[in-house]
């Protein structure tokens, strides 16, 4: 009985868990039987490896860029930035066409319609060139004798002015056209449309239009004689040519 105890003690003190089991004692422990102290890490073990992870991140050496990646990168910011300026002067003389082209056509929008304008300018200067000059400055003559008194016992019988010839009235008539061709002309002039006379001048076919040659002594050979039609500038374009003869050389 004595011994069955001692063998059950001594049994327990075999399985009972205990820091100060010898380590060659741990080795016969039965199988599935373990201690309650492997479960915690120890403070030595738990130690170093807290230590050990801010000196592994003052380890990790800083990543340096290559000069030749530099380099590219500042040859690239050059050339973006020589696009960029190329783009911005583009810009500005797209801004400065538009803003011509608009003028332009704001200058030159009544070109058609001043063209046939002058259709009518030229009949005007045909019926003032149609009476000859002297005899609009010649005097009246005098009212012939023989002309019938009016008569007195007429209903519409008035005081009237002295009666008029009938030259009085084409100068009347000369007056009114010049004015109305005047008139005319001072309007397209503020559009800028304006006559030009190339009598005199050397024949420039860019402005004139050569209608006949004639040989005349004592002219230069290409210079314009006599002028049909004159011509007409909208601003600094040439809206029709003039119509003229040009000298001829004589020889």
């Amino acid at each position: 009985m004595v011994f069955a105890t001692r063998s059950l003690l001594s049994f327990r003190a075999l399985t009972r868990p205990s820091r100060h089991v010898p380590c060659h004692a741990r080795r016969y422990l039965p199988q599935g039987i373990r201690h309650l102290s492997d479960d915690k890490p120890s403070i030595e073990q738990s130690q170093p490896a807290q230590d050990a992870q801010p000196q592994a991140e003052t380890d990790i050496p800083l990543q340096t860029v290559p000069l030749e990646q530099l380099k590219a990168k500042e040859a690239e910011v050059a050339d973006l930035t020589n696009r960029l300026r190329y783009l911005q002067a583009d810009f500005v003389n797209l801004q400065r066409n538009a803003a011509r082209e608009k003028e332009q056509q704001r200058d030159y929008a009544i070109s058609r319609f001043a063209g046939d304008i002058l259709q009518v300018v030229d009949v005007l200067s045909l019926a003032l060139k149609s009476v000859p000059a002297p005899y609009l400055n010649a005097p009246s003559p005098p009212e012939s004798p023989s002309s019938p008194p009016p008569n007195p016992s007429d209903a519409s019988s008035a005081p009237t002015s002295p009666q008029k010839s009938a030259r009085d009235y084409l100068v009347e008539l000369h007056h009114g056209v010049q004015m109305t061709h005047r008139l005319l002309l001072s309007v397209l002039s503020t559009y800028g449309v304006k006559p030009f006379d190339p009598t005199g001048e050397k024949f420039d076919p860019n402005r004139h239009e050569a209608l006949y040659q004639v040989p005349i002594p004592g002219k230069e050979p290409g210079s314009v004689v006599d002028c049909q039609k004159i011509g007409f500038t909208i601003k600094d374009r040439l809206l029709r040519a003039a119509q003229v003869g040009v000298a001829q050389d004589t020889s």
